[in-house]
């Protein structure tokens, strides 16, 4: 019998152990997606409390303590620290077999050197222990992301924020690379006219110019990437339902826009052809300053109106979504690649029944110049855990280059989710263990070393080139 969460966790063969601690464990971390704040970073924020840096915005937490039977007031609402970490340990025994489990030892062990089982019998004692060091300025965010050996991160942001906390970084000299994301939601979210409006006005704000048509919204865009591009921009992201990839014409969007502006309300149709149009033009904007775009395709999202209305969004009321995408999710890359507009391209699906549909789309579109131009991204939000990953990984191994795929990132929220990278790590090297002892690949530890190395760390950092 193994302990639980020893030195060899997750690690069933002597070449997995050998991959991971001798290759993989040493690379650095490229989080090139994720949620956290730059402002945390920019005044390197400590945290008063482990409730602040742990559960504050998890919904992952949240819904399994929502499932608990845990009242929302110890999620989302107005209860004391102390109580809220209380409720979320009274969960952990319960999560069981949920990656949660897994996660929540890791980031204890990692960050704080407890190995106990969180339970509420050692609750208050933990909570104790994880409060004081937190007030030691080992524990800021800056030194956190050191001790977590992180090398870039790449958060997410809207087209209209003034990203000052990056500069911030920047001028600071911290010499962990903190960019922006580019992240134009907001800016096709047509289904409700009034939000929208309120968006475009204050899209017009910070563009410094008014924003009568579809074309003067392009330019106030096209203004906005440029100035994302200045402040060190690569990486541009989408989150989406579905694919759009609708026939439309100028003419046609000029008019839903100005029919939007208006104040009135689309059809479907329409709002699926202004989505294809924007969807277009981000890729087109993606290609030309030499970015690349990440498309996460899937959520079903804010499906208990109730709730919704009480938290807000990203609280976790989302799901997995069952719209079909082949189709269009074709159109809109051959749209791109016939203009000679398509810019590397990474691809994220939710529902695990598509594994295989983006494991082969991402070949359609390879150009045979940059080595893995068009990826499938890692198991994403629900498939982020060790199942998700390993059919992720046997998928893209059977039908693509697994040596060529760009690895993990945490698109998480808290400064603790480092430790999903050595969750990946983990997995990936016990599936090349299993096979070496299986005799299905050759024991060359040279060979699969660099792999390892690469698929943790090289791969992202020679992809991105940031």
């Amino acid at each position: 019998m193994k302990p639980f969460l020893d030195e060899n966790f997750l690690l069933q063969t002597e070449t997995a152990q050998k991959l991971y601690h001798e290759y993989a464990a040493q690379m650095p971390i490229f989080d090139y997606h994720c949620h956290i704040n730059p402002k945390d970073i920019a005044e390197d924020r400590r945290f008063k409390t482990i409730t602040e840096i742990w559960l504050a915005g998890d919904h992952y937490k949240w819904r399994a303590m929502r499932t608990n039977g845990i009242a929302e007031k110890y999620c989302t609402g107005d209860a004391s620290d102390w109580e809220k970490f209380e409720k979320w340990a009274e969960t952990v025994p319960y999560t069981l077999r949920n990656p949660l489990f897994h996660w929540t030892h890791l980031e204890l062990k990692k960050f704080f050197g407890i190995t106990e089982v969180l339970s509420p019998k050692n609750a208050l004692e933990i909570y104790e222990a994880c409060n004081t060091k937190l007030q030691s300025p080992e524990y800021s965010c800056r030194n956190i992301i050191r001790m977590a050996n992180v090398h870039t991160i790449c958060t997410t942001d809207d087209p209209v924020d003034s990203l000052e906390f990056h500069r911030q970084i920047k001028a600071s000299g911290f010499e962990v690379a903190v960019l922006p994301a580019w992240r134009p939601d907001k800016a096709m979210a047509v289904e409700d006219p009034i939000s929208y409006n309120q968006y475009i006005n204050r899209l017009a704000e910070v563009a410094e110019m008014e924003i009568n048509s579809f074309d003067d919204l392009m330019i106030a865009l096209n203004k906005r990437h440029r100035y994302f591009h200045e402040n060190g921009c690569r990486l541009s992201d989408h989150g989406l339902d579905t694919a759009y990839a609708e026939e439309y014409t100028a003419e046609e969007i000029d008019g839903l826009f100005l029919k939007i502006r208006s104040g009135f309300r689309l059809s479907i149709k329409s709002i699926e052809k202004f989505k294809s149009c924007m969807l277009y033009e981000f890729g087109r904007m993606d290609h030309l300053q030499g970015w690349t775009q990440q498309y996460h395709i899937g959520a079903l999202r804010n499906n208990n109106t109730r709730l919704f209305n009480q938290a807000g969004p990203d609280t976790g009321f989302d799901s997995i979504g069952d719209k079909s995408v082949a189709d269009h999710l074709s159109k809109l890359l051959n749209r791109l690649d016939l203009q000679n507009k398509l810019t590397k391209t990474i691809l994220y699906n939710l529902n695990p029944r598509d594994n295989e549909l983006y494991a082969t789309m991402i070949g359609n579109f390879q150009d045979g110049i940059v080595a893995g131009k068009i990826q499938w991204g890692s198991g994403w939000w629900f498939l982020d855990q060790k199942d998700g990953m390993e059919k992720q990984i046997n998928a893209l191994s059977n039908l693509g280059l697994l040596s060529r795929f760009v690895g993990m990132l945490t698109d998480s929220r808290s400064f603790l989710s480092y430790t999903r990278h050595e969750y990946f790590r983990r997995t990936l090297c016990n599936i090349l263990g299993n096979d070496v002892e299986n005799g299905e690949i050759p024991n060359d530890l040279e060979l699969l070393g660099a792999i390892v190395e690469n698929i943790s760390f090289n791969n992202a950092k020679n992809y991105f080139n940031f």
